[in-house]
């Protein structure tokens, strides 16, 4: 479901109306990939004229809306444009009104999109840290956890800098909808400490794999000099409230209707698919295998979660692209007949113009036939080339909304 769509119902409600009713003026900040959808969604809805709109997002996502101000900004690596967007929103927060109301409409890629360092630190130093972090197959609770603790913006300093009360509507696109992890919380309590964010870049390529005024930063954390992140009950979020609108169940909510109409037998996996990707596809694969293998009917095996890759090779290509080629071996476990697709719901995955990718029944035999073997393209992180020489890649463009990975197995 598209973020305008749940923001239409989320304003609909009775205690969103009623706070944007009560308030004295409303400033809006829109951050992430589906700014633009949500901004022009509020300016179209709601008869609150907000005194300030500003979005921030990529390009292609831009808001239409008459008398929206937007930045153009970066993902997953952030730009000055990021660093541009998080300054203003600052602003915007810093200047609201005790009697005024801060909206936030947050969605997936905020953390990147939105990105002011810390004191002491650079935008450069953030970018080395995301890349080598994305390069080491950190997960997004990793990233976000490192992220908050190198900000001036997130884990709740958002929210902080606003004298008035601060509502954040967002659109998830984090396993479990913590909403601390959504664009790494700007608005809400944080409960993870430096302590954490430094045992989580020692984990992922150690001390001298990151800028030295980073691994310094997290340090002070730790020794008390550099204070935490406002947790639970700190007095300057007192007013702040938040609501997740959307997110990844509702995405395999909507599947499943689709699926059933079209005559499938529909299983919904409860667990998140999640971890190292290559790995997660052979788990998953076995899954299958014991909840549809044996179906007498057309049977559709739905679920979503979030895969992280560890770049060893030099060639292209996203996780769900990696999940897919993984699992193309061992398909045959669950049947004779079996396609399986793996994409971002925001129809990006990695670098790459693709959502995802599709494997199949006849995917090695196709393979082979070109004299293409999926491990040796794992061997080098390069699925993307392996399926577009099948065709095989899933070309949506940007839907603007990303509410994480979706799985799709169709059997028999």
């Amino acid at each position: 479901m598209d973020a305008g769509t749940l923001l239409t119902r989320a304003l609909a409600s009775p205690g969103v109306s009623r706070i944007l009713g009560d308030a004295g003026s409303v400033h809006v900040v829109a951050a992430g990939k589906a700014a633009g959808a949500m901004l022009d969604t509020f300016m179209q809805t709601t008869s609150r004229r907000p005194r300030v709109a500003i979005g921030i997002g990529p390009h292609d996502a831009r808001s239409s809306a008459p008398g929206v101000e937007w930045i153009d900004a970066g993902h997953p690596v952030p730009t000055d444009g990021s660093l541009q967007g998080a300054a203003r929103a600052l602003s915007v927060a810093r200047a609201t009104a005790a009697d005024d109301l801060l909206l936030v409409l947050l969605s997936g890629g905020g953390s990147a999109l939105m990105a002011m360092p810390a004191q002491g630190l650079t935008l450069a130093d953030k970018q080395a840290t995301v890349r080598t972090l994305l390069a080491e197959g950190a997960d997004i609770y990793e990233l976000n956890t490192v992220r908050k603790h190198l900000s001036a913006i997130k884990g709740g300093l958002l929210a902080a800098a606003a004298p008035g009360r601060t509502l954040t509507l967002a659109v998830s696109d984090v396993v479990g909808d913590d909403l601390s992890f959504i664009a790494s919380g700007p608005t809400v309590p944080d409960e993870s400490t430096h302590q954490q964010a430094l045992d989580v870049l020692m984990r992922r390529g150690g001390r001298a794999a990151f800028p030295s005024a980073v691994v310094a930063r997290l340090e002070d954390g730790v020794k008390g000099v550099v204070a935490e992140t406002p947790a639970t009950g700190d007095p300057r979020l007192a007013r702040a409230s938040a609501v997740v609108i959307g997110g990844q169940r509702g995405a395999l909510e909507d599947a499943s209707r689709v699926a059933e109409g079209l005559g499938y037998r529909v299983i919904v996996v409860p667990e998140p698919v999640t971890g190292e990707a290559r790995e997660a596809a052979v788990a998953h694969v076995r899954r299958v295998a014991g909840l549809a293998g044996a179906a007498d009917q057309p049977t559709c095996v739905l679920s979503s979660g979030e895969t992280t890759v560890t770049v060893r090779g030099r060639g292209r290509g996203g996780r769900n692209q990696e999940f897919a080629c993984a699992a193309a071996p061992h398909l045959a476990t669950i049947g004779p007949s079996v396609a399986l697709g793996s994409l971002g719901t925001d129809g990006i995955d990695g670098p790459t113009d693709a959502a995802g990718a599709v494997a199949d029944s006849s995917t090695l035999e196709r393979a082979a036939a070109r004299g293409l073997h999926p491990e040796t393209f794992l061997r080098e992180n390069d699925s993307y080339t392996f399926f577009d020489a099948l065709g095989d890649l899933i070309r949506t463009g940007p839907t603007r909304t990303n509410v994480g990975d979706v799985q799709i197995t169709l059997v028999g």
